[in-house]
């Protein structure tokens, strides 16, 4: 019994053992986003070391269906870089050519000390509405000079030892693909959301503003009618005493 019970326990080490590299890989967060249109997706960076920190994050940008814009949000304590190329064939976005796209993003000065996590977040687009994903390969960095590229593409249900990080890609959300649209996350939603957001809220401001003025306007009148029903309430008892 005893002997079995060890066997059991040595069996579940080894499994979580090999599960653990498994579960500390460089990956996108989320990790679909809807065709067609822009996403916000962060790179999420374990530190898989127990002696050092990782120093950089180097992130190369699918060149089989390149993207037009990548803006990384500032990371504090950390400096972020993007790297440029040319295309052979422009792309067509928004009715201009684009003949240059990001191809690279790299993030350095900061620190991920062991056994903690760090998210490089990036407004991305547009995803292309002709592939079902995007595979970003990546390359950590630590402080003692270790260098980790997680770079394979994964294939079927197998996963590589240094699986790349990778965006699947839904369908578009709602009416928001073609040449121009942009989902719900894009720059120009988000704008469009803050401004209706702001018309009403005046408008709220003018409705109360009305109402407060309507409201004023009763008082005052009640006060006047107040004071003239006084005024002939004192007139007639003041005929009434010298009758």
């Amino acid at each position: 019994m005893h002997r079995a019970a060890t066997t059991l326990g040595v069996s579940a080490f080894a499994v979580l053992a090999a599960a653990g590299p498994a579960l500390a890989h460089v990956t996108v967060d989320p990790a679909q986003a809807p065709a067609g249109g822009y996403a916000t997706i962060n790179f999420k960076v374990p530190n898989e070391r127990d002696n050092a920190a990782t120093t950089r994050l180097e992130v190369t940008l699918p060149t089989d269906h390149p993207l037009t814009s990548a803006m990384p949000e500032p990371v504090p304590g950390w400096e972020v870089k993007v790297d440029k190329g040319r295309l052979d064939k422009p792309l067509e976005s928004h009715g201009r050519k684009i003949d240059e796209v990001p191809v690279k993003i790299t993030w350095s000065g900061g620190s991920i000390d062991p056994g903690t996590f760090q998210r490089f977040p990036v407004s991305v687009g547009r995803l292309p509405e002709d592939a079902d994903r995007l595979v970003f390969k990546a390359v950590q960095t630590y402080d003692n000079k270790e260098v980790v590229r997680w770079i394979e593409v994964p294939r079927g249900d197998a996963e590589p030892d240094n699986p790349a990080p990778v965006l699947d890609l839904g369908e578009p959300a709602g009416d928001h693909h073609g040449g121009g649209s942009r989902s719900d996350d894009s720059p120009a939603a988000r704008d469009a959301k803050d401004t209706a957001a702001a018309d009403t809220a005046a408008a709220d401001v003018t409705g109360t503003d009305t109402t407060a003025r309507l409201l004023a306007g009763a008082g005052l009148a009640a006060g006047v009618g107040g004071i003239a029903f006084g005024l002939l309430a004192g007139r007639r008892r003041t005929r009434e005493e010298e009758s």
